[in-house]
C-alpha cells in the first residue's frame, strides 16, 4: 500500500516536473514571435563601427527605442554620430532613438534593469568575451561581432558562455557577415553540384584544398566618411591580433562552405600545421591620420620602435586540416590602399573536376568575381555543357546569371541587384538572427562549429607566437 503510494508521489512529482520542463522550453520557444517591435536592443560599450552598422537600416521586428550602455568618452560619442547619420541622411533615413546611460558601472547597470532583450555587443575586444558572458548570465540573448575571443584564456571563457547560453535558453551568436557576399554564396551552390565540381580535394600543406586570403586597410570609408579608429584598435592585447580577427571570417567561410550543416569537433576534426604572424608598422602621421590623435597613448609604447614607429601585429596566415581536408587562411593589414584600390581578396576550393575561384583585386576592379575553371585534361566541349546544367540549378534560385567564357576557364557573370555590398549584409545577418530568436534556437551545427573557428584561431596564435620567439 505504501509502496504505491509512494510510487504515485514520486509519479506525481516526475509528472510536474516534465511539465514545468515542458513549460520552460516552450516560454523559451515563445519569447519572440516576430511581431513588430518586439526584440529590444542594447549596445553595450559600442567601440566598433560593425556596432553602428547592425542599425544602418530598420527592422519591424526591432523597436526604433535603442538603449545604449557604455563608459563616457570617445567610443559612445562616435557611435552615436553614426546612429545620427544615419537619423539624417536624405535617402532611406533611419529613426533610431538612442537612450543612453554612461558611467562606470555601465555593465552592472544593463544587467540589473534590462531594459533590452537583445544585446549587442562591437568594440573593445579584450572585454568582449566577459561581456558576452555575463550578459548570458543574465538570460539576455547575445549579438557579437566578431572575435568572441582573441586569446586561450578567452576561448576558455567563451566555451563557459555557450554552456549558460544553453542552460539559460538564450541565444549566442557572432556576427559573419561574408555568408551573404554573393560570390561566396555561389561558390558554396557550385561547390554542391557533384557532376560540375566533384569531390572536395583533400589537399597538402605546401597545396591546400582551400585557400582564402585577404588584404585590408586602417584608412578606410564607411557610410560615405573616413574612418576614425580608436588608438586601442592598434593594441593587439586589446583588439587582437590579426590572426584571431579577420581570420575569423575566412574560418568561418571555409567551414560553412566545405561542410553545410555539418557538426565540428574541433577535438578531433581541427589540426593545425602551422601558424606565422608579422607586423604592420605605422608612422605617427598615419597614426593621427585614423585616429586624429596627436601622440600615441601611453599602452602603446610597447610596440614603438626607432623611437616613433608602431608595430602591429595585424598579419597572420595558418595552414591547418579541417575534417581531413587541407586548408590555409592568410590576412594582411596595410595603412591604406593604392589610389583607386581597395581591399582584395582571393578564395579557392578545389574539387576533382573543376576549381572554383574568387578573385578580388585590380583586372576586378577590387570587386569580387567568381570563375570556374575545369581540371586538366578535362574536355572542355562535355564540361561547358554540365556548367550550363550547372547554372540552370542556380538560376532557381538566382535569376539572370549567366556565364562568359575566358581563356582556360569562365566567369560568373553576377547582376548588380545581387551586389548589395558590406555594409547591407549586416541587416541580412541581423534578419537571420532575428529569425532564429522566433524559432528558440540556432541550428544545430552552429554552436560547435563557432567552437571549432575560435578553436582554431586562438589555437593558431599560441603556435605563432612559439614561432616568433625562435
Amino acid at each position: 500500500m505504501y509502496k504505491w503510494i509512494i510510487t504515485l508521489s514520486v509519479l506525481s512529482v516526475f509528472l510536474v516536473s516534465v511539465s514545468c520542463s515542458n513549460n520552460s522550453n516552450e516560454a523559451k520557444k515563445m519569447k519572440f514571435t516576430g511581431k513588430d517591435g518586439e526584440v529590444k536592443l542594447m549596445t553595450l560599450d559600442p567601440g566598433h563601427f560593425h556596432a553602428a552598422l547592425v542599425q544602418k537600416f530598420m527592422n519591424k521586428q526591432v523597436s526604433p527605442e535603442v538603449y545604449v550602455f557604455a563608459p563616457g568618452g570617445p567610443d559612445v560619442q562616435d557611435h552615436l554620430q553614426r546612429i545620427e547619420g544615419f537619423n539624417s541622411r536624405e535617402e532611406n533615413p533611419t529613426h533610431w532613438k538612442e537612450i543612453v546611460y554612461t558611467g562606470d558601472d555601465f555593465l552592472t547597470k544593463m544587467i540589473r534593469d534590462k531594459p533590452g532583450n537583445v544585446v549587442v555587443i562591437s568594440g573593445n575586444n579584450r572585454k568582449k568575451t566577459e561581456y558576452i558572458k555575463e550578459s548570458v548570465a543574465a538570460g539576455i540573448d547575445v549579438l557579437a561581432d566578431k572575435p568572441m575571443a582573441i586569446d586561450a584564456e578567452g576561448f576558455r571563457l567563451l566555451e563557459e558562455a555557450f554552456s549558460l547560453a544553453a542552460q539559460k535558453g538564450v541565444l549566442l551568436y557572432d556576427i559573419m557577415t561574408e555568408r551573404y557576399e554573393i560570390t561566396t554564396v555561389l561558390q558554396k551552390e557550385l561547390s554542391q553540384i557533384p557532376e560540375l565540381f566533384g569531390e572536395l580535394e583533400k589537399g597538402s600543406p605546401d597545396d591546400p584544398a582551400v585557400t582564402k586570403e585577404s588584404v585590408h586597410h586602417f584608412y578606410k570609408y564607411v557610410a560615405g566618411k573616413v574612418l576614425k579608429r580608436p588608438a586601442w584598435y592598434f593594441d593587439v592585447q586589446q583588439q587582437g591580433e590579426g590572426i584571431v580577427d579577420v581570420t575569423t571570417h575566412l574560418i568561418d567561410l571555409v567551414q560553412w562552405e566545405c561542410f553545410p550543416g555539418q557538426k565540428l569537433d574541433y577535438h578531433k576534426n581541427i589540426q593545425i600545421s602551422g601558424a606565422r604572424r608579422w607586423p604592420t608598422i605605422i608612422t605617427p602621421q598615419q597614426f593621427t591620420g585614423v585616429t586624429r590623435l596627436q601622440k600615441y597613448p601611453d599602452y602603446l609604447h610597447r610596440y614603438i620602435v626607432d623611437d616613433s614607429l608602431l608595430y602591429v601585429y595585424a598579419n597572420g596566415e595558418i595552414v591547418y586540416k579541417i575534417k581531413g581536408i587541407w586548408a590555409k587562411v592568410a590576412v594582411e593589414w596595410n595603412y591604406r590602399a593604392p589610389e583607386g584600390g581597395g581591399d582584395t581578396y582571393y578564395s579557392v576550393m578545389k574539387g576533382t573536376k573543376a576549381g572554383l575561384i574568387i578573385r578580388q583585386g585590380k583586372e576586378q576592379n577590387y570587386r569580387p568575381e567568381l570563375y570556374v575553371k575545369p581540371v586538366a585534361g578535362t574536355d572542355r566541349s562535355a564540361f561547358a555543357a554540365t556548367l550550363q546544367n550547372a547554372m540552370k540549378t542556380i538560376n532557381k534560385q538566382y535569376s539572370a546569371i549567366t556565364l562568359k567564357k575566358l581563356s582556360g576557364m569562365w566567369q560568373v557573370i553576377i547582376p548588380q541587384k545581387y551586389r548589395l555590398g558590406h555594409e547591407a549584409h549586416f541587416g541580412q545577418m541581423l534578419a537571420k538572427y532575428l529569425n532564429y530568436l522566433v524559432q528558440g534556437k540556432l541550428p544545430d551545427w552552429e554552436v560547435p562549429n563557432m567552437l571549432a573557428k575560435y578553436y582554431t584561431t586562438t589555437t593558431a596564435l599560441q603556435i605563432a607566437k612559439k614561432a616568433t620567439l625562435k
